[in-house]
């Protein structure tokens, strides 16, 4: 062996070793929440480097909690373009006289994860503007694009009614959430939806206390009871006036309910009749005829169903950035099947979703094996990715076309979404762009990271281990070590 070689080999050793090496302030912070090195996955790079800065099990599959949002967020940046929007049509079979529809009203929905209340009431008023008041058949809701199975998958965990635990729907009206804000009077405790529907009862025996606010959402709790005309929704326990207004998401029915009964309150407070029933059913052939296209056709041509009004969502790259801030499981679950509905045949499931991302990852060179994708949210235990696939995915994105849309998506360490409490007096603060993730076992954050000397960085670190709640420290060491780089 020549003494080149020899030499290059002496050298590969030593920068391999000095790669592998986390940095002492991390290594302590993991000692003293007794976390072993060989449960976490770390992955540092330069974002206009060809090489990692740390690497320490970064070719492991980890749980990554919500921060397989990035992934999901990424691909459907590349693939959709931060300009996509989601549709939503209505459609009418039968014809209209006076005001009056003598038919049935049908809605289809494509999965636009960010459909809510305002845009539900600005719809319909357009269906009346078009000149429907009254309609004499029914409501049918077709969510034919997403597959069946997809929208009725067991919850995460045994809290079955709390908002993350909605399943996804190709026609979702306020991610199907109903919000109880709780507030106190001199005498009492008030527990009011901020949107109220009829369906929902409430029953409250809740009763004040005195004190801090404190740990507030363990002082009550909730039960719920199915009833043929909706829910009855009872509270009993304590709270504070020292909480001034606290919020409770619960997802107390589901996607087809929420949707009729919010249906039902708007087309009635808007002055238009209604007296059908709901139905779930695809469309018949030829819903791609417009009105006027309908209207031309000879009278020999029967047409089944005429589209009346169309409306659009917000783009994209605005939806995103409620997903990232704030965590928003059901729109990542809303976003997966909407890739596999515009790059696989119909109707989108999960599994196709992860093809389609599987398969653009691949486009960019990374051959990510051991990526599993149950939803896109992270709110799964079997989700799995390595640091260092995750890690040379947001080095790509970075170098990428919708690197803007994905930073701003992101929340800003002490500023803003799940980071606005964290590291508040630290140097860092807010020149780091990040996502957190955490479960049971499961605690991980990746981003962005401006250094010091105004170099940017990607970071990653996941903990897989029953201590992984502890791991904060050590997380905040890398981001601080990173800045000070």
């Amino acid at each position: 062996m020549s003494i080149k070689v020899i030499a290059t080999l002496f050298l590969c050793f030593f920068s391999c070793a000095a790669y592998a090496e986390l940095p002492a302030s991390v290594i302590d912070a993991l000692k003293q929440s007794r976390i072993p090195q060989a449960s976490v996955g770390v992955y540092v790079q330069a974002v206009d480097g060809t090489r990692p800065s740390i690497t320490h099990n970064a070719e492991i599959g980890l749980n990554p909690a919500s921060v397989m949002k990035l992934i999901t967020t990424n691909a459907a940046l590349d693939l959709l373009t931060p300009a996509y929007r989601w549709k939503t049509e209505i459609y009418r079979d039968g014809d209209v006289i006076n005001g009056v529809l003598n038919g049935n009203l049908i809605i289809k929905g494509y999965g636009a994860p960010s459909f809510k209340v305002q845009d539900f009431w600005q719809l319909l008023m357009r269906l009346q503007q078009a000149g429907i008041n009254e309609i004499k058949g029914d409501l049918i809701i077709d969510k034919s694009i997403f597959a069946e199975k997809s929208g009725n998958r067991p919850a995460f965990d045994a809290e079955i009614w709390r908002a993350y635990n909605a399943q996804s729907s190709a026609f979702l009206v306020n991610g199907r959430h109903t919000s109880f804000r709780f507030s106190t009077t001199d005498t009492a405790v008030n527990v009011n939806q901020e949107f109220e529907l009829n369906a929902v009862k409430v029953v409250n025996n809740m009763q004040l206390s005195q004190g801090a606010c404190g740990d507030w959402r363990n002082r009550f709790a909730y039960t719920v009871k199915t009833e043929p005309d909706g829910v009855v929704v009872t509270f009993n326990g304590t709270f504070s006036p020292d909480c001034g207004e606290r919020y409770l998401e619960l997802s107390v029915l589901d996607d087809e309910q929420y949707a009729f009964y919010t249906f039902k309150k708007l087309w009635r407070e808007l002055g238009g009749v209604f007296n059908g029933k709901l139905k779930n059913q695809a469309l018949p052939e030829k819903q791609d005829l417009s009105e006027e296209q309908s209207l031309s056709a000879t009278h020999n041509l029967k047409i089944s169903v005429i589209k009346v009004v169309e409306q659009v969502s917000e783009p994209l790259g605005y939806v995103i950035r409620d997903m990232n801030k704030w965590s928003n499981n059901l729109t990542a679950r809303q976003l997966l099947l909407t890739l596999a509905a515009e790059k696989q045949v119909l109707p989108a499931t999960e599994a196709k979703g992860e093809t389609v991302v599987k398969n653009w990852l691949a486009s960019k060179s990374i051959e990510a094996k051991e990526l599993v994708l149950e939803n896109g949210s992270g709110l799964s235990r079997i989700e799995r990715v390595s640091s260092q696939h995750l890690g040379q995915m947001l080095v790509s994105a970075y170098n990428s076309p919708v690197m803007p849309e994905l930073l701003a998506s992101l929340p800003i360490l002490g500023l803003d979404g799940t980071a606005k409490n964290r590291l508040k007096d630290s140097v860092a603060q807010q020149r780091v762009h990040l996502k957190t993730g955490s479960l049971d076992g499961v605690s991980a954050v990746a981003g962005y990271v401006l250094s010091s000397q105004n170099k940017r960085y990607v970071f990653v670190f996941i903990v897989n281990d029953a201590n992984a709640a502890a791991s904060r420290t050590a997380q905040d060491a890398l981001i601080e070590w990173v800045y000070n780089h």
